[in-house]
Order: C-alpha cells, then structure tokens, then sequence
C-alpha cells in the first residue's frame, strides 16, 4: 500500500473520531479525559452547598414599660392587714397592670400588681398593701417614696451553648455506569445519538424552571391567643401567704393553682382560678372569689 493510501485512511480515521466527539455533545476529544470528569463538573455546577440547621427557643421575660404607666409618688400602708398579696393602687388607672413596685430608700423591690385607687380616700395618693409594704421595709402609717413601673412579657432567645459550625457539604460527584467505564477502559467510544442529548438538556432545563417558578412555601401561622379564662386572685411575695389564699379560694369551690414564677431576680407565686371557658363560667367564678373578700381579682390568659 502506498504512503498516500496510508495518509487517505489516517484522515478517515481522524474524521469519525471528531464525529463521534460531536455526537456526545461535549468537548470533541472528551474521551481522552480521565473517567467522569465531565460528568463531575457538571455536578459541581449544579450542588449547593446546604447550611447548618439550627433552632432557636424562646421564653417569657418581663421588661419595664415606662411608657404604659410609670409613677414615682409618695405611698402608704395604712396598716390594716389587706388581701390580694403584693399590690399598688393609683387613681386614674384603667386595666389592672403586672408591675415593679420599688423603694428607692433602700434599693429594695418586688413584683405585684398594680388596681386603680378610689379618689375620695384619704392619704397619699399611692396606696400599697401589707405584702406590699413588708416586701419593700416600710412601716404603718409611714408616707415613703415609691417607684412603680408597668411590666410587658415578651420573647426572647434563650442562651444557646456555643457549639462548633457543621462543615458545609455539596453533593456527592455523579460517576459513570458499569458499562460506560468499561467501555472507556477497552478504548471503545460510547456516543449518544444526537436526538437523546437534546432531549436530555430539555428536560433539565424544564425542571429547572418549574423549580424556580414554584412559590416559596408560606411560614406556618401562629395559633390564636387563647382568652382570658383564669382568674389571678393576687401576686404574693411569701409561698405561705399564696398557699393559704388558694386554700381559701378552694373551699369555697374553685379550682386554683399557685404558680412560681421569676422576674428581675425576684421569686414571686401567682394564684389564679380557672379555667372557665363560657362567660356563664367566668360570672359565676368572679362571684365565688370576691365573695371572699378578693375584689380586685381580675381574669388573664394564664
């Protein structure tokens, strides 16, 4: 055979090797690389590297709201043992207030409640009860300086333990079926045909966009506040006064409870009736407890 059929059929040769490089829909001479390395790059471009999850707790915590009622005025026990635990009372107040009572004499406070105070009432203008002035170091009879400042609840993060960041991760690289590898390793060529790489591309770029054109899903909607179905009979200072107010409410025939609970440093027990769930209910348990003798009771959501 002659040197110029050798060179026809070299450029034979070379010519179905272009066309089966075209074929695949990739580089012309992509065979020549290494096992998936196309097919790697293309999962790189399509990975996302997926974020640390992380949860955030919430709780309760009192703040001082100033601008809801803030008073600091001259106050005064009368002596006369009251009931109700820790309270205040001003005139012009509207809504019973969960309040911080202090005395800036002595840099003592306490958590109470805050009732509006009858105008034609002698004395200062700021009344407190007897748990009240025990708390605070004030005597009977004695006029003294006093703070009294609204309290909101409102959330916040709890303290999280510092922990070390998760590594991002991507998605695994894609490698090439049984057959393809060993296809390549015998030297053979693997083209598919021109028709199934374009539908192939098709299809993805159609999942793409339906992805992209798929709505972000809406954040679950918080549960409604429940009502006000439990009467707070009164914020006590001392365990032992809250235990025998709720004796007192539970034999008249109401179901109570005393809840510990911590503000500003400070330990305090609620005691509430309830639930009652119909305004039938609620009626008939206002008239149980200010029956004995609890008439600033007033119904919270818990």
């Amino acid at each position: 055979m002659t040197s110029s059929s050798f060179g026809k059929l070299a450029l034979a040769m070379t010519a179905v090797l272009a066309l089966a490089g075209c074929q695949d829909g990739t580089k012309p001479f992509g065979f020549l690389n290494k096992d998936g390395a196309d097919t790697a790059t293309a999962a790189d471009a399509s990975g996302t590297a997926t974020k640390p999850e992380s949860s955030v707790k919430l709780v309760d915590r009192d703040v001082e709201a100033p601008d809801v009622f803030q008073v600091t005025d001259k106050g005064l026990w009368d002596g006369r043992p009251s009931l109700g635990g820790v309270w205040a009372a001003y005139p012009g107040v509207t809504d019973p207030e969960r309040v911080i009572i202090r005395n800036p004499a002595n840099g003592k406070f306490v958590i109470g409640a805050l009732f509006r105070r009858e105008l034609n009432n002698p004395g200062p203008k700021l009344q407190l009860s007897s748990d009240a002035a025990a708390a605070l170091g004030l005597l009977a009879g004695e006029p003294a300086t006093v703070s009294v400042t609204a309290l909101r609840r409102e959330e916040a993060p709890a303290p999280q333990p510092a922990t070390a960041a998760k590594p991002q991760t991507t998605k695994p690289q894609a490698r090439p079926d049984a057959k393809q590898k060993s296809a390549a390793s015998n030297g053979k060529i693997v083209a598919k045909p021109l028709d199934q790489v374009t539908a192939a591309a098709g299809a993805a770029i159609d999942k793409a966009e339906a992805k992209a054109a798929k709505p972000a899903a809406k954040p679950a909607a918080k549960p409604a506040p429940t009502g006000r179905n439990f009467l707070q009979i009164g914020i006590f200072s001392i365990e032992a006064n809250a235990n025998r107010s709720a004796d007192a409410v539970s034999k008249a025939g109401a179901q109570v409870a005393v809840k510990k609970e911590r503000s500003h440093g400070k330990t305090f027990w609620r005691v509430v009736a309830g639930p009652a769930a119909t305004p039938a209910a609620r009626t008939e348990l206002l008239k149980k407890v200010r029956a004995l003798g609890y008439s600033d009771a007033y119904f919270v959501s818990k």
